[in-house]
């Protein structure tokens, strides 16, 4: 196959959304496309900015965050993406998040505003927090944060 199929297919695969460098390569390979040929279209995709690691981890860490996810979820998924933790932190800093609020809304989503007494229920919000990747200053303050004294 021709480096013009190649570069086509790429440029298909960016129509739709922003991809991590990592991401294209496997995608490339995935299709059948030979790795001499991907390197060379990777390499023109980045030079003139249509493939941008930062781009990618900017768009990223906002989609996830509007999920809501946390920073140690987004870190981890976009350390898998093949982006390092430098454009990761840099992504994650450009954006406008109260981390500690947006961990206290999916709180009050998933289980309501009362602060739960109950250690067994007080743990599961717990578990489900940090899973969703926030931190545990973050979670404790969800969990013991009673809306009903901020009025």
């Amino acid at each position: 196959m021709s480096h013009s199929d190649i570069r086509n297919y790429a440029l298909w695969l960016l129509g739709s959304r922003e991809h991590s460098t990592h991401e294209m390569r496997q995608k490339l390979l995935r299709k059948g496309f030979e790795e001499e040929g991907i390197a060379l279209i990777i390499e023109d995709l980045t030079s003139i900015n249509y493939l941008s690691d930062q781009r990618f981890a900017e768009a990223f860490c906002r989609s996830k965050a509007a999920k809501p996810l946390g920073k140690q979820r987004i870190l981890n998924e976009l350390r898998r993406k093949g982006i390092s933790d430098d454009q990761t932190k840099q992504a994650l800093n450009s954006l406008d998040v109260d981390w500690f609020e947006l961990a206290l809304n999916l709180k009050q989503r998933k289980f309501g505003d009362a602060v739960e007494q109950d250690y067994q229920k007080k743990s599961k919000q717990m578990r489900y927090l940090l899973y969703r990747g926030f931190g545990y200053d973050e979670v404790r303050y969800a969990i013991e944060e009673d809306s009903a004294e901020q009025e």
